[in-house]
C-alpha cells in the first residue's frame, strides 16, 4: 500500500502543475498556415466511460471525411476503445492508459512516451474541459494543435445545438480548420456510430430469435443507472407499454450488475460483449433508457432512441441519430412518454 501511495503522489506532484499550466493558458490552436498535407492525427480522449468513447465517434467522422488518406492514434483509457472502434479502418493505434495507473505505474508512463515517440501533423483535444486531454494534445510532437476551444461560444450560439458532447467536438474542428465564414459550415454532423458489419448484424438477428419467439417486434429497455428513475417508476412505465403496444415483446438489457428495475418481469438479455450487445440492440424497434452509455450504445447501433433525462442535461448528452429524442421526465409523466413511444413506432411503420 505504501508502494502504491509514494507513486501515486509523485504523478501527482508531476501532473498537477502541467495541468494547471494547460488549463489557464489561452491557447487553443498552436501552428502555421493552412491546415493540409494531414497524414497522422492524434485524438485525445483520455477517458474510460462507454459513452464519452461513443460520443467521439462522429469526430472520427468528420476527420476521416476530411482527410480521407489519414492514419488516427487514439489516447484513451481503459479497455473498451479497440471494441468500439474495431471496423474504424484508418485507426492504426490505439493508445490505451490504464484505468488505475498507481497499480501499474510503468504501464502508465509507457503510454505517455509513446505519444511522443511519433511525429503527427494533427493533435487533438476533444473535451475542452479535459485537463488531461489539453496535456496530452500539448505534450504530442505535431504541426498543428487543436485543445478544443477554438469555437468561441459567441460564436457557437448560432449552432442551436452546439453544446452537444458529440457535436461541440465536430463544430470545433470544422472552425479551426476552415478559411470559409463561420456562417457557411451548416452540413449536419455525422450520427454516432458502431459500424456494426453483416455478420454482427446477422448474429443479433439469431440472438434475439431465440429470446423472442415467432419474430415478433421488440422495444428494448435498459432500466438500470443512477441517474434516474425508481423501481416503482419504472414499473409504472413498464405496465402501459405492455398494456398498449401489446403486439411488441419487451426485453430488458441487463447491465453488469445483473440488476433490473422492474423486477425481470420482461424477457432480459446481457453480454459483456459490447458489440453483440449493441447487435441486439439493433434488430429492436426503438430503445427506451435513462442516460447512460448503453443509451448511446444504442444510438451507435443505429436504433431510434427515447432517452430518459432528470439529472443531466439532454442538450449536451442526449442520444443522437436519426429519429432519437431525450425526453426530461420532470415535464412529461408516464403517458406522454407513451405518446411518443406511439409515434416513433407509427413511423418506423410506415417506413418499412
Amino acid at each position: 500500500m505504501k508502494f502504491k501511495s509514494s507513486v501515486n503522489s509523485a504523478r501527482i506532484s508531476v501532473i498537477r502543475p502541467c495541468k494547471q499550466n494547460i488549463i489557464y493558458r489561452n491557447t487553443t490552436y498552436i501552428g502555421r498556415g493552412p491546415v493540409t498535407n494531414i497524414r497522422r492525427v492524434l485524438i485525445c480522449r483520455p477517458s474510460k466511460k462507454l459513452g464519452d468513447l461513443l460520443l467521439m465517434t462522429p469526430l472520427l467522422q468528420e476527420v476521416t471525411a476530411t482527410y480521407p488518406r489519414c492514419k488516427i492514434d487514439l489516447f484513451v483509457k481503459g479497455n473498451l476503445a479497440p471494441e468500439i472502434f474495431r471496423n474504424y479502418n484508418n485507426i492504426e493505434q490505439i493508445i490505451q492508459l490504464p484505468k488505475k495507473p498507481f497499480t501499474q505505474p510503468f504501464r502508465y508512463l509507457k503510454s505517455w512516451m509513446l505519444i511522443r515517440q511519433r511525429d503527427y501533423d494533427l493533435a487533438i483535444n476533444v473535451d475542452k474541459k479535459s485537463s488531461l486531454g489539453r496535456l496530452s494534445v500539448k505534450f504530442a510532437h505535431s504541426r498543428f494543435k487543436f485543445f478544443g476551444n477554438s469555437l468561441s461560444e459567441s460564436i457557437a450560439q448560432i449552432y442551436f445545438d452546439f453544446k452537444h458532447a458529440a457535436k461541440a467536438p465536430v463544430y470545433d474542428f470544422r472552425f479551426a480548420i476552415t478559411e470559409d465564414n463561420i456562417f457557411d459550415l451548416t452540413d449536419r454532423v455525422p450520427y454516432l456510430d458502431l459500424k456494426l458489419d453483416l455478420s454482427e448484424l446477422s448474429n443479433g438477428r439469431r440472438i434475439l430469435s431465440k429470446i423472442v419467439p415467432e419474430e415478433k417486434k421488440v422495444i428494448s429497455l435498459f432500466t438500470y443507472g443512477d441517474k434516474c428513475h425508481s423501481s416503482e417508476w419504472w414499473e409504472e412505465f413498464y405496465e402501459k407499454i405492455r398494456l398498449n403496444f401489446f403486439d411488441y415483446t419487451v426485453i430488458e438489457i441487463l447491465p453488469f450488475a445483473n440488476v433490473s428495475k422492474i423486477g425481470f418481469k420482461a424477457m432480459t438479455f446481457y453480454s459483456h460483449d459490447i458489440r453483440e450487445m449493441g447487435s441486439v440492440i439493433a434488430n429492436t424497434s426503438v430503445f427506451i433508457g435513462a442516460d447512460s452509455g448503453i443509451m448511446h450504445l444504442a444510438s451507435a447501433a443505429r436504433v431510434p432512441v427515447i432517452g430518459l433525462f432528470n439529472l443531466t442535461d439532454p442538450l449536451k448528452y442526449g442520444p443522437y441519430n436519426s429519429n432519437s429524442m431525450p425526453i426530461e421526465t420532470s415535464d412529461n409523466n408516464v403517458d406522454d412518454i407513451i405518446e411518443i413511444l406511439e409515434t416513433i413506432l407509427l413511423y418506423r411503420l410506415q417506413k418499412k
